[in-house]
Parts: structure tokens; sequence; C-alpha cells
């Protein structure tokens, strides 16, 4: 027992002397680096010229250490972008075969039915100017006009589904009040329950779904199309899809993207019913933008 004692003492006087020891070294180099005179820059430089061989020497294997975990993450990386990659390219094989299923569908049913497509109607396309909504507006300003031959309530598109419609033309300008706006009002026709409805804006992303007979017809999922009711709009206008909003209202998600609009076709056809416009400006006056004041499309 006395002699574990006498070697834990010992063990802890040694800790102690090598500890000073230490402290006695970084404190001798630390004053030799800050004193400036000749002689200590000669011991410093003594210092450095075998310290460094050491070092470099030390050095090494660190960096080599270092070299391998970068290219073990690296390799990581490179598993995990091939993984995706398989997965999204057994995706592309799923659509691709949907695709030609699809592809001979449509070219049996065209050759049972004999039918020659045509396209149905003229468009003129126009880049967006400005986006002009707000909180109570939804509409977007176009550089198409009267110059253009473009008339109030044409449908406007981009390149997928309905935007919107004319509302105020100007001589080289017009605005398009989009399908979101609280005074958008259009008449609709859901696929393939045959249900006719009302598509109304409410200043959202998602239009609401009003007038409709069978609701119980209507599934999350039904694409939307333009009915041609009132004769406004030309029938058949890929509109979007049904959604369930989280409200449990059936609403419309628009197939255009209507946030990032930067290009939209206007479609000109004939409306069967004249378009009523109330005497009001289009919205603030815009120098250098409007040759002349024109009316709301309302």
């Amino acid at each position: 027992m006395a002699e574990e004692k006498s070697d834990g003492f010992y063990g802890r006087a040694l800790r102690r002397l090598g500890l000073f020891i230490t402290l006695l070294v970084c404190l001798v180099l630390t004053l030799l680096w800050r004193i400036d005179n000749l002689r200590a820059e000669r011991m410093r430089l003594a210092i450095l010229d075998r310290a460094m061989p050491v070092a470099e020497t030390l050095y090494w294997p660190l960096e080599k250490a270092s070299d391998l975990l970068l290219d073990l993450r690296s390799y990581e990386r490179l598993l995990t972008q091939n993984a995706e990659l398989r997965r999204e390219l057994q995706q592309m094989k799923a659509w691709r075969e949907a695709a030609i299923q699809l592809e001979q569908e449509n070219a049996k049913l065209l050759d049972l039915n004999n039918v020659k497509l045509q396209p149905r109607f003229n468009v003129i396309s126009g880049e967006v100017l400005i986006d002009a909504a707000s909180p109570f507006r939804q509409s977007i300003l176009v550089n198409l006009g009267r110059a253009d031959r473009i008339t109030d309530g044409w449908a406007a598109m981009d390149g997928l589904g309905l935007v919107g419609r004319v509302s105020g033309v100007g001589e080289r300008n017009a605005r398009i009040l989009l399908i979101t706006d609280t005074e958008s009002h259009i008449p609709i026709l859901i696929k393939p329950s045959e249900q006719r409805a009302l598509m109304e804006g409410d200043n959202t992303g998602l239009p609401l779904l009003s007038f409709l007979e069978r609701a119980d017809l209507v599934q999350p999922g039904d694409r939307v199309f333009t009915s041609g009711d009132g004769g406004v709009f030309p029938s058949d206008l890929l509109v979007g899809q049904v959604v369930r909003a989280t409200d449990g209202r059936l609403r419309i998600r628009p197939s255009a993207d209507l946030l990032r609009l930067e290009f939209v076709r206007i479609v000109r056809h004939t409306p069967s019913a004249p378009i009523v416009l109330p005497d009001r400006l289009i919205g603030p006056t815009l120098p250098g933008l409007f040759s002349e004041t024109f009316s709301n499309g309302g």
C-alpha cells in the first residue's frame, strides 16, 4: 500500500514537472520571438531551419488524410447523385411508355373517326410589360393594342392554359384581366363529368368553382375547359384542374403560370355577345406607356 502511494506521489510530481518545463519552454520561445535584436534573429532562424523539415514530415500525413476525407465525401455525393439519376431515369422510362401508348391510342381514334385536325383559332403573341397585380386587382399590361387589331373580350393564354381576357385597349397597349380577379366570371365545362359551372376569381391563386349542379360528379383532378356559354369566350380552351382547398371547397388550379408571365397569346375570335364596358379608367396614367386613355373591361 505504501509503495502504491509512493508511485502515485512520484507520478503527480513528474506530471507537474513536465507541465512546468512545457510552460517554461513556451515562455522562453515567446520572449525569444519578441526580442528585436540581431542575435535573437539568428537564433530564431536557426530554430526554424531545424524545425521546418520535422514540421513538413509531420504535415504530409495530415495532408494526405485530409485529401482522403475529401475524396470519401465526393464519392458519397457521387453515389447519392447516381441513385437520384437512376430514379429519374426510371420515371422517364415510365413517362415515355405512357406517351407512346397515348400516341398510339390517339392515332387509332383519329383513324377511326377519319378526323383531320385544323387550327381553330388565329392567335397573336405579345410581351408582358407590367404586372399590375395588387391585393385588390389582378391584371397585366401587354404591348398589343388597337394597332394590332386587338378587341375587348378576347381570350389571353400562355403556353398551357387560359390567363384571362382583354379588358381595356389602347393604341399600342392593352390590359389583361386575369382569371383570378374578383371581376372575372367565366363559364366552364368540367370533364369527364360534362358538368357546367362558373369560375369566379377571388384574388387568390385558386379561383372558386360556383353554380355547380352535381358536385358529387366532380372529383379533384378533373380537367376544366371554357364552355363557350354566353358567347364571350370560345369553347374548349384549357383552364386548369379541379382541386379541393383546405376549407373543403372545390377550386380550380390554373394551368397557366400566372406568377411568371412573360409572353401571352391573344386568341382572335368573334364574340356572339357584345362586351359592355363601364365608363371608368383602366388605372393610373403611366407617362410614355399609353398613348391615350382607354376604358376598363370590368
